[in-house]
């Protein structure tokens, strides 16, 4: 890492012209905390969502399914190391943050729910603090998180942190056989009497959920992530554009829409 200073100014003149920013590049300490908010963000939640998957391999159905949910696991710790590693780049003790932080905590099921709020000190999204119970809990959390993930994914696709777009490109292409898989599984689950109820429910539940991951439209922090284009778009934006395919697909499997009522963190 360099200790090179740089103004505000001229680093904004740089990205703003397209130029990507390297890990050894000096950058302003705006810049360094949003960017490192970012990807302790993201790395915290692929680890903690392998952690949430590793059991399914021994519960799915079908060895053929214990197959692709042990990819779908083997998928998630290389995006979390990915990440992770671009952390260390910057400095960042990534094995001392592993250890500090226990990622295989969940939520006990019920009636909790905790809007937007963290339930850990780590940085996952807090989706991934509830536990997946059921074979089509798993199913809907491809369906509904791994497509919210990939939403969010888009705009880091063209981040101006060069070591964080090159991993997304990669990420952004295994989260996309993640939501295929729960794409199929649903409109088998939807068709089929005998679980097209327990497919309504999972799908009232995690949508709902994914649906507060997004942050408030407005934010204070997002508008600093689009200042230093790190991201492009208000988190509502993406809201909508998850919202609006997840309809589509919705409505193809015969399901029905889940009523959502906004539950925002002010601070996010």
């Amino acid at each position: 890492m360099t200790t090179t200073t740089i103004s505000d100014e001229e680093f904004l003149q740089r990205i703003q012209s397209g130029e990507k920013i390297e890990a050894n590049d000096p950058m302003p300490a705006e810049y360094r905390e949003n960017l490192l908010n970012l990807l302790e963000m993201q790395a915290d939640s692929e680890l903690s969502g392998a952690y949430g998957y590793i059991p399914w391999i021994e519960k799915a159905p079908t060895v053929h399914e214990k197959l692709l949910v042990a990819q779908i696991v083997k998928d998630e710790i290389r995006h979390a190391y990915a990440i992770y590693k671009c952390l260390e780049e910057l400095g960042v003790d990534i094995d001392k943050r592993i250890q500090e932080q226990d990622f295989a905590y969940r939520l006990q099921e019920g009636d909790v729910n905790i809007g937007t709020e963290r339930a850990a000190k780590d940085k996952r999204v807090n989706i991934f603090y509830y536990p997946i119970e059921t074979w089509t809990d798993f199913i809907m959390f491809n369906f509904c998180m791994d497509r919210g993930a990939g939403h969010q994914l888009e705009d880091a696709k063209d981040s101006s942190y060069a070591p964080w777009a090159r991993a997304i490109k990669t990420i952004f292409n295994e989260e996309m056989m993640h939501v295929n898989h729960g794409d199929t599984w649903v409109e088998r689950l939807a068709n089929d009497p005998a679980t097209r109820d327990e497919a309504q429910a999972a799908l009232e539940k995690w949508f709902n959920r994914t649906m507060n991951i997004f942050g408030r439209p407005g934010s204070r922090r997002n508008l600093i992530y689009q200042k230093w284009s790190l991201k492009h778009r208000d988190n509502d934006a993406v809201r909508q554009a998850f919202r609006q395919e997840i309809e589509e697909k919705v409505a193809k499997a015969g399901l029905k829409m889940p009523e959502w009522t906004p539950n925002y963190d002010e601070n996010v």
